[in-house]
């Protein structure tokens, strides 16, 4: 879309009104085409968790089914792993590994290309970690990640070890021990950092509220923020700033918290989203027994 104006035919009243005919064009209509949203296929269980890496693969789980997926940049797709843990949210590191929340028993794991897998987290001083969720991981490789209670059916256990439902970072370094850095939630679920490493978003499903944090230098989380009275259950964020919050399809919000698409999603729900492709300009959606793509008119920052 084009605009144009001459400002000489406008009286002095008129041009204060300026910015905000300019703030009016900043519509879903500028992002994206709701006809061109595209059904890939419907023949998962539950889809969850897509992770893009440098070539624009997205892999994606199907959790009920205990697989990860993969759909290429050329559009084609394929399984990567079986036995996936229950993987559910993941996320590429900066060294190309694969990293997720595997809650079959509790862990964060690191999958290589060829599917081997390295145990990186089981526990939290002794005690078995609710269900980790969804994760991202900063620039240092440090990765923070939600560790709500979901019952689930493949569970033995019927109530967690660990009092509350937190946020935790492991770091990168060898021997480091993942800490809390965030306790001041319900039952925190998604989660995505800011382009420029400095503010982490986590969506907190029960409140029903998306929080902006500031990230200090240590990994450590300060200044809670209320960013939109909505929950989520993925995010992500493009190179704009805007967030992209799941659950009755696909909201998107300026940095501003304004409101400013939404794209439709004929499932009962939708779970998760990331940016693919080669130029990630495609939004991946994981939407209950199904996946969508729609091209978008920015790009992602994964």
């Amino acid at each position: 879309m084009s605009f144009s104006f001459d400002y000489r035919k406008f009286s002095f009243p008129a041009i204060l009104i300026l910015p905000l005919i300019f703030s009016a064009l900043n519509t879903s209509a500028q992002l994206f085409d709701q006809g061109k949203l595209k059904l890939i296929s419907r023949d998962f269980s539950f889809t969850e968790g897509p992770a893009v890496n440098k070539r624009g693969d997205v892999y994606f789980t199907d959790q009920s089914n205990n697989k990860i997926w993969k759909y290429s940049a050329e559009g084609s797709l394929s399984l990567f792993k079986d036995a996936a843990g229950r993987s559910n949210g993941m996320y590429f590191d900066r060294n190309g590994q694969l990293l997720t929340c595997a809650d079959e028993r509790n862990e964060l794991w690191s999958i290589s290309s060829d599917g081997k897998v390295k145990v990186l987290l089981s526990d939290v001083g002794g005690k078995k970690l609710n269900g980790p969720n969804d994760l991202w991981a900063d620039r240092q490789g440090g990765i923070y990640f939600t560790d709500p209670y979901y019952q689930r059916f493949y569970w033995t256990r019927q109530r967690g070890e660990i009092n509350g439902q937190k946020v935790y970072y492991l770091p990168s370094k060898k021997g480091a021990k993942a800490r809390v850095v965030a306790e001041d939630l319900v039952k925190p679920n998604g989660i995505v950092g800011s382009a420029d490493g400095k503010y982490l978003y986590i969506a907190d499903i029960e409140q029903n509220k998306v929080f902006r944090y500031t990230i200090a230098a240590n990994g450590n989380l300060s200044d809670q923020t209320l960013f939109i009275n909505q929950g989520s259950d993925g995010m992500t964020i493009d190179v704009q700033g805007n967030l992209y919050l799941t659950g009755k399809g696909v909201s998107i919000y300026s940095p501003a918290a304004k409101l400013i698409g939404h794209i439709e999603i004929k499932e009962p729900w939708t779970g998760n989203v990331c940016f693919g492709g080669k130029n990630r300009s495609e939004l991946f959606i994981t939407a209950s027994t199904a996946i969508y793509t729609i091209p978008m008119r920015t790009r992602g920052v994964e």
